[in-house]
């Protein structure tokens, strides 16, 4: 494209990206106040998360696919469309199964915008520019995001949980209005049709999979073969993917060694973060009383590095190769992780979370701009839309069946320690609070001793929750590792093409 009309692609992108990624880390500062507004369980709390997930993740392959088929822009504004429209019934739910509902309809138009951003870059810059586009792009879309949460913590604190779904809408309309003619649509001409077997597949192996693990604490082993059948839906859906003409997930993508490397990596960092991005804000506000403004802001210093480092990020791989940061970036952030695990009950700020999120910052900040690099020029430009609709929707997996693992090991965690505690718990305020105990640290309880018992119990889920994640990270840089070989920056842009 010309250089005028790439400039408008960047900037509607980072738009779009940042409205998508910006709901996901408000809703999460919003978590507490949406518990007490619904009544919700712990499950129930976790499903709003997981509904807009799980959506995401099943139709983020269809959404890169229709962008190359029938026209990246048209799709692009669908998504974003489509997003605003939810946005109002999220702000407008009065039940809980309201909000899911307008949840998953989120999930949809998200599937639509998140690949799109990143195809309309690649179809927009020549590939010795595209790295550096894509440093911009990350870097911007993470400090938005970032100060998404403290608007969302502020607006919580000092007006209603309904204007952080609200705030969707103007992005939207200033998304639409610049893309009206400010760049030309770019698409991929084929006939082939879409693969919606392939994507019914995909929803209904991670909803059956993630339902079994999120249901497993309170329901036990009879939900275990719904994630059975999931797993087998999924199997099916590398088998279909496999062997399918019009597959949104072609396989061939996978030849590439690093593709391959990367969205492994991708699979483990990302399931890594969905942990502290989920019960870091419910541990500040329900266990160390942080109000919502000051716990939107406590990643606040983190995005700024990432932000601070992006232009510098996005020539790692020009630089040093593909292996270096992929591999030294994931060991970092495993470090930041573990010294999450340290802080109890108290203290403050900068000398609990503060040094240990500086630490995951940097590490972060040398992993995403070179593995979005190394995914995006990997792959032939006709086929971005797909390369970038699977390298999201392993990352939006990883999310999703990540959380619901650790929604398991928190809640086994938090009962063996509430058990274990309550014996200090007077025997009248006792049973009151077990019977809670699906609530975790929402529970309702006067005695101040019980508080501090559920306040302990908590920490110590949320610091295996920490641990698990570092391990996570760790596999992360052996994938890397083991399979990321060349610098894509330097690859051809026919790697697939040969290796086929």
């Amino acid at each position: 494209m010309a250089p005028a009309a790439a400039r408008w692609v960047l900037i509607c992108s980072i738009l779009g990206s940042a409205m998508a990624f910006l709901d996901s880390t408000v809703v999460n500062v919003a978590l507490p106040a949406l518990q007490g507004a619904f009544h919700a369980s712990a499950v129930q709390l976790q499903w709003i998360v997981e509904a807009f997930a799980l959506t995401l993740a099943s139709l983020i392959l269809v959404g890169g696919s229709i962008g190359d088929r029938y026209g990246r822009k048209r799709v692009y504004l669908i998504g974003v469309g489509s997003f605003a429209a939810a946005s109002i019934g999220c702000g407008a739910a009065t039940t809980i199964h309201a909000m899911l509902a307008a949840r998953a309809v989120q999930g949809v138009g998200a599937a639509m915008v998140v690949p799109g951003s990143l195809s309309l870059i690649t179809a927009a810059f020549p590939e010795d520019e595209r790295g550096k586009a894509i440093g911009i792009w990350s870097g911007v879309t993470a400090i938005t995001s970032a100060l998404g949460p403290v608007m969302g913590g502020w607006l919580i604190q000092h007006a209603t949980w309904r204007w952080i779904f609200l705030i969707n809408v103007p992005i939207a309309v200033a998304i639409i209005a610049i893309s009206w003619k400010g760049y030309p649509e770019t698409k991929l001409h084929d006939n082939q049709g879409l693969d919606w077997l392939g994507a019914l597949l995909a929803s209904g192996g991670l909803g059956a999979t993630t339902y079994s693990l999120m249901q497993f604490s309170t329901s036990g082993a009879r939900v275990l073969w719904i994630g059975a059948a999931g797993l087998v839906m999924l199997a099916l859906f590398g088998v279909v993917e496999a062997r399918s003409p019009k597959a949104m997930a072609p396989m061939d993508l996978f030849r590439s060694r690093n593709f391959l490397g990367a969205n492994l990596m991708t699979l483990f960092l990302y399931g890594a973060l969905s942990g502290l991005m989920y019960y870091l804000p419910l541990n500040l506000m329900q266990v160390q009383h942080y109000t919502p403004t000051q716990a939107g802001a406590v990643l606040l210093p983190v995005v700024l590095l990432i932000f601070a480092l992006s232009k510098w990020s996005g020539g790692l791989v020009a630089r040093y190769g593909s292996v270096l940061p992929l591999v030294v970036g994931p060991v970092i952030v495993a470090l930041g992780f573990a010294m999450l695990a340290i802080p109890g009950i108290g203290g403050s700020y900068w000398k609990t979370f503060f040094i240990p999120g500086m630490v995951l910052g940097f590490g972060m900040a040398v992993s995403v701009a070179p593995l979005t690099t190394v995914v995006m020029n990997s792959v032939e430009e006709p086929r971005a839309g797909a390369a970038s609709g699977v390298n999201n929707a392993v990352s939006r997996a990883a999310t999703l069946l990540a959380l619901a693992v650790f929604g398991v090991i928190l809640h086994a965690s938090f009962v063996t320690a509430l058990t274990n505690g309550s014996t200090r718990i007077p025997e009248k305020i006792r049973q009151q609070v077990l019977s809670q105990r699906n609530n975790q640290a929402a529970i309702n309880t006067p005695d101040a001793t019980a508080q501090r018992v559920i306040a302990e119990a908590f920490v110590s889920g949320f610091r295996r929750v920490m641990l698990t994640a570092s391990g996570l990270c760790l596999v992360g840089a052996l994938s890397a590792a083991a399979f990321v070989r060349t610098s894509a920056a330097k690859k051809s842009s026919s790697t697939i093409g040969k290796q086929s």
